[in-house]
């Protein structure tokens, strides 16, 4: 029963990480019809940016995360002002470009910091065990786990409550329509970019106590991501919520089971067959464009 609980609840902060990292992505690609794949990169940068805000200004992991977030997002908006928005309705040119980004990001980041292992240390006050119905449990992975759900909620009322995600439901069905009636399309993916490249920032500090930060730690979750969200549907945050869950427990039992390589062969050759079966994912939205 201990190893249930435990792999369950590792599961859960596995699904936390790549629910956080897989919002990003979604609203991204599924709005503005962009495959970034540069997005684990903002991944990498979330977690340097914590180890050098804790380094060498003092400042802790929970004291950094809105400044992380706010860092991160501003270097997804330079990069979707000065390159993204000349490649709209050329997919093939964005993929080519935004993997030139990650490299250069990787690059960039192996100039500045070095390319040994760095290391974020947990916050006093989560390192403790918490019991629960009888059983210990790290706080750490509690605390991931309500962050994100935290962040879900704010996703959801930000494209479904807002004026802003109005606009930006109105642009993904009919971006002429939208600009007819006065919805400012360039200003509206700029702050969706951002805000997606800020999710994975986030995501990257909160697993870099948990994992070494490198240069290249961003190309598996990336990778993971995108399996989340083909297989949720693409603009369905409740499929992305589910692939994410599905995705995370099965990675950590079936790690527990053999080991991480096979886990991660056995989740893709589930998602192929899936796809397959389901070419529109689990939990696809059908949206009118023109």
């Amino acid at each position: 029963m201990i190893d249930i609980v435990s792999q369950i609840s590792v599961g859960l902060s596995i699904a936390s990480i790549l629910l956080l990292i897989a919002l990003g992505l979604a609203i991204i690609y599924g709005t503005m019809g962009v495959i970034n794949l540069a997005h684990g990169e903002f991944v990498m940068l979330g977690a340097y940016a914590v180890w050098f805000l804790q380094t060498y200004l003092g400042i802790g992991l929970l004291a950094g995360l809105i400044l992380v977030f706010i860092l991160i997002g501003l270097v997804g908006w330079v990069v979707e002002r000065s390159l993204i928005r000349h490649l709209y309705n050329r997919p093939l040119d964005t993929i080519l470009a935004t993997w030139g980004v990650g490299v250069i990001l990787q690059q960039g980041v192996r100039l500045a910091a070095g390319a040994e292992l760095r290391y974020v240390k947990m916050p006093d006050i989560l390192t403790n065990p918490v019991t629960f119905l009888g059983y210990d449990e790290s706080a750490y992975r509690i605390f991931i786990f309500v962050v994100a759900v935290a962040l879900l909620l704010v996703t959801y009322i930000l494209v479904f409550r807002t004026e802003f995600g109005l606009q930006l439901r109105a642009i993904t069905q009919n971006r002429d329509i939208a600009r007819c009636f006065g919805v400012n399309a360039g200003r509206i993916y700029s702050l969706t970019f951002a805000y997606g490249a800020g999710l994975a920032g986030l995501a990257g500090a909160l697993v870099s106590p948990l994992k070494s930060v490198s240069p290249d730690m961003g190309t598996n979750y990336v990778v993971d991501a995108f399996l989340v969200v083909v297989a949720g549907g693409v603009q369905s945050l409740l499929g992305t919520v589910a692939s994410s869950y599905l995705i995370g427990q099965a990675s950590g039992v079936l790690a527990f089971l053999s080991d991480d390589t096979m886990a991660k062969a056995i989740v893709f050759l589930s998602v192929v067959v899936l796809i397959r079966l389901f070419p529109q994912g689990l939990f696809a939205m059908r949206v009118r464009r023109s």
